[in-house]
């Protein structure tokens, strides 16, 4: 009887050791299930910002258009040392002044110099400054789920702090869509003249 008590106890506890060792690993599978969906949320949400730019600035692949609607460019061909360049910033002051943040009204559209004078649409930055996004919000800006980069001051561009969010809607960046320092994209056709 003793064999017998004793062999229920070992198959109660194989039949238990089973059972959290399966829901472990369903657990474990149902995470890692999870994580996959986060990062694949995180890209829907990517592609989604990139499609709603794209769409927006479709009519500035003609520079006459962005200036017909109040860009104007600024600071020359932005390059730097050896992180690539960030392009010719065509910037809409009204949009910059007024502090909000719309995925289809970027504040720049960004055009890479390509010689003879002519530009290619290659992206757009929305930019915020950082005094007046800061006494409206308690955390930094974020568009369609995409956080911003802050440039303190003093800076290259002369401005006060601002909070900014390249997107590189036109040229693939091979270091990603929303990094400020586009590695494919250069300054040397730019002829210093305001296009």
């Amino acid at each position: 009887m003793n064999i017998t008590h004793s062999s229920l106890k070992l198959a109660a506890f194989l039949i238990a050791a089973a059972t959290v060792i399966t829901l472990t690993g369903a657990g474990l599978r149902a995470q890692g299930h999870e994580h996959g969906s986060g990062a694949a949320l995180e890209q829907d949400r990517a592609g989604a910002l990139i499609k709603v730019v794209r769409e927006a600035t479709e009519r500035f692949q003609d520079v006459e258009v962005a200036k017909a609607e109040g860009y104007a460019l600024q600071f020359g061909c932005v390059s730097g040392s050896d992180s690539g360049a960030m392009g010719m910033h065509f910037v809409n002051g009204a949009l910059v002044g007024d502090g909000e943040l719309d995925p289809t009204r970027p504040e720049i559209v960004i055009y890479e110099p390509v010689g003879n004078g002519k530009l290619k649409l290659i992206g757009a930055d929305f930019l915020v400054l950082a005094d007046a996004w800061n006494a409206k919000h308690a955390a930094p800006p974020e568009l369609m789920g995409q956080l911003f980069h802050l440039f303190e001051a003093p800076n290259r561009f002369g401005l006060p702090a601002f909070y900014t969010l390249h997107v590189w809607a036109w040229k693939e960046s091979p270091t990603g869509a929303f990094v400020n320092w586009h590695q494919n994209v250069s300054c040397n056709a730019f002829s210093g003249k305001q296009n």
